[in-house]
């Protein structure tokens, strides 16, 4: 759904469970996505230099609010776009999006389900996919669900993997030091459990470019996007990692100590002179991956 990283607390999604509420978070996946714009820019820039020329259509698959959508509209500006979501409401945020960017006559949206979903999608020159076939049981065969719609030629871009997001010094001055990194790991346990619990899932090594190579696909690529927000952060940012350490705590705070609870508890208080509304030194520091192949 157009969003980030693995678990951690920086993981722009929340699983609460298989089947996320992904209505409810809808504001939070816009704002996400929106605080990632410069990771999505240069990303956009690098495929028009891979993609083939003469991009007529894009389908951007798990498109979420659309934030990502309206870049590639903008990116390629000769192509119909279409946002493909199983989620009706994200769609009519991207609708809204588009519309007040001027870009609703070239951004469309469809509603579908991913794999299985995908049959009346039609062709495209580029497909594009952030952080959607992770919720996926069988993350290989939907690789191959998605090639099967590249025209000749066509580039597949799957936005997967990358380094999960710092924003907190080593020592925070309570509590324990290395709390980001016992976050990271809780986030990990918890996101391979989700994983395990998905419809169909097939165990086996997250290799997206093997993924893309037994799609039938050729030429790959891999390339990563920095995004370093050096502190002291924007009103946005902060706010956006409370979000996150919100939802870490709500997710799995009851994989760690009490200690670390309390640290969480104090940083995520808008009140609490150590939280993240108040202190100087929180950053944010994250880098993503996209995986390219051709048809």
């Amino acid at each position: 759904m157009s969003d980030h990283d693995r678990p951690g607390p920086g993981h722009h999604h929340r699983h609460d469970s298989v089947h996320p509420d992904w209505e409810v978070l809808g504001p939070d996946l816009e704002r996400a996505a929106e605080l990632y714009t410069p990771v999505y820019e240069q990303a956009a820039s690098w495929l028009r230099e891979a993609a083939p020329g003469g991009v007529g259509r894009v389908l951007d698959i798990g498109s979420g609010p659309g934030v990502v959508s309206c870049l590639l509209a903008r990116a390629f500006p000769d192509a119909e776009v279409v946002a493909v979501d199983a989620t009706g409401a994200l769609l009519e945020r991207a609708r809204d999006r588009a519309a007040r960017l001027g870009l609703a006559d070239r951004v469309h949206t469809q509603l579908a389900e991913v794999p299985d979903g995908l049959d009346a999608l039609g062709g495209a020159d580029l497909i594009w996919s952030s952080k959607a076939l992770h919720h996926v049981g069988d993350q290989r065969a939907a690789v191959a669900a998605l090639a099967g719609h590249l025209r000749p030629g066509g580039l597949l871009a799957l936005a997967e993997g990358g380094l999960t997001p710092r924003f907190l010094p080593r020592d925070l001055g309570i509590g324990r030091p290395g709390l980001q990194s016992r976050l990271d790991a809780a986030g990990e346990e918890w996101f391979s459990e989700m994983r395990a619990a998905l419809p169909d899932t097939v165990e086996e090594t997250e290799d997206w470019p093997a993924f893309l190579a037994d799609a039938g696909l050729r030429a790959p690529g891999t390339r990563s996007f920095l995004l370093d927000l050096p502190a002291p952060l924007s009103a946005d940012a902060r706010a956006y990692v409370v979000t996150t350490l919100t939802r870490a705590r709500d997710m799995y705070g009851d994989r760690l100590d009490e200690d670390d609870r309390t640290a969480l508890a104090r940083l995520t208080d808008p009140e609490d002179a150590a939280g993240i509304t108040r202190r100087p030194d929180v950053f944010f520091l994250s880098a993503q991956t996209v995986h390219t192949a051709r048809a």
